[in-house]
């Protein structure tokens, strides 16, 4: 079964420095039919005036990632960490007992476009953890990259991250007329399309577009101009 969320559906807050979409509940954004899908918490696209940000700000027990879409993001971290990341790279942050972390915009001229992703771990209280890693998803494009894979396989797959979720997520970009298949490892899964725009069995999806695949073994995705995409595999 394929459910469609669509781009202007989406939960939104304008505030000035800020311009946030919300594709499941979040913050001051509620919408009860909409408070996630399996252990996908959080999709926020944000974009984030040049030389903002997001304080020092604490969090625990969530699977965070980001992927950036335009500009930088700089991260500093109460573990120590200070990192700044850039599209074609995937940060993840295991939160556990507790962290606290700033991310900034570090340009004076140019907005930062981001996707964060939270993910409802499988386990609490875990040692706070933070690594970022570039994949070649504009080098190598018309296939999927593994960036992230869960903890119940016994070694991160493909050089992805492992992390403590009961998800798998992949990222591809697509040239004019191409197409990757996936077939999923579980049965549940949410395409969330990044750019441009993408057909899914006869579905047309735009930049913003999310898609829940409930009991789907394959899918596959075509564009027919160009596009990029987030799937995560879902238990």
């Amino acid at each position: 079964m394929l459910s469609v969320r669509k781009a202007a559906e989406r939960g939104h807050a304008n505030h000035g420095w800020l311009d946030s979409n919300f594709t499941f509940s979040f913050a001051e954004y509620y919408d009860p039919a909409h408070m996630g899908f399996r252990a996908l918490r959080v999709i926020n696209e944000d974009f984030v005036a040049p030389s903002m940000g997001f304080g020092k700000h604490p969090h625990r027990d969530m699977e965070i990632l980001t992927y950036v879409l335009e500009g930088a993001v700089k991260h500093e971290d109460s573990m120590g960490s200070s990192e700044t990341l850039v599209p074609g790279e995937l940060q993840h942050m295991s939160a556990g007992s507790g962290v606290r972390h700033s991310e900034m915009n570090p340009s004076s001229d140019e907005t930062l476009h981001l996707l964060q992703i939270w993910l409802v771990p499988n386990k609490m209280g875990i040692p706070p953890k933070y690594e970022q890693k570039k994949f070649p998803i504009h080098t190598r494009p018309n296939q999927l990259h593994l960036l992230a894979s869960p903890n119940a396989d016994p070694d991160a797959r493909e050089g992805s991250f492992q992390i403590f979720s009961d998800a798998e997520l992949l990222a591809a970009k697509l040239d004019n007329g191409a197409s990757v298949t996936h077939t999923f490892k579980h049965t549940n899964g949410w395409l969330q399309v990044a750019r441009g725009e993408l057909e899914v069995q006869g579905i047309t999806l735009k930049a913003g577009d999310g898609l829940a695949l409930t009991d789907e073994s394959t899918i596959t995705i075509s564009t027919p101009t160009t596009g990029e995409f987030l799937l995560f595999d879902l238990a």
